[in-house]
């Protein structure tokens, strides 16, 4: 078994990781997000802190964790064969996804996650409005990023196949 004969499966299982997740913050940003705003403030912010507390579970950290290793695995690999093409775009897909929706999560959305935490929901209006604002903000980078990055996987994989 070679790393050129498993690296298929390697790529899909990325792929597979990555549209899990991106699939998860689109969905925030689509519309769980929007209605979370339309509760009152205390309502609101009290299902973000439920949300924020089940989330952290062993599926969820088996995609979430697991999806940048794989990548890393990827990255790896690509620079190692930068002279093929689907290597230069399973090196964009695998960098983007690790950059966007893994390091932006754990730089950006989990520190606004964990500051929304200690706040009691009964006296957090101003902290749930901003927390609103700048959480979306992230969560909207990281989800575009993630979809490219998905794209670059697949196209990298389909070019890959097709040699």
């Amino acid at each position: 078994m070679t790393v050129d004969s498993i690296l298929p499966y390697l790529i899909v299982a990325a792929i597979v990781g990555a549209g899990m997740v991106t699939g998860l913050l689109f969905a925030f940003s689509n519309f769980i997000m929007r209605a979370l705003a339309e509760l009152s403030s205390e309502h609101g912010m009290f299902a973000m802190q439920q949300i924020n507390e089940k989330i952290i579970n062993p599926l969820f950290l088996l995609f979430f964790l697991g999806t940048p290793l794989l990548c890393v695995m990827i990255v790896i690999y690509s620079l190692f064969h930068l002279h093929d093409t689907h290597s230069v775009l399973l090196l964009a897909g695998s960098i983007g996804y690790i950059i966007g929706p893994f390091a932006i999560t754990a730089l950006r959305n989990v520190p606004l996650n964990d500051k929304l935490a200690k706040v009691k929901p009964t006296e957090g209006s101003e902290e749930w409005s901003d927390y609103q604002v700048n959480w979306q903000r992230w969560n909207h980078i990281r989800t575009y990023i993630g979809l490219f990055s998905i794209i670059f996987l697949c196209l990298g994989l389909g070019l890959a196949r097709s040699l």
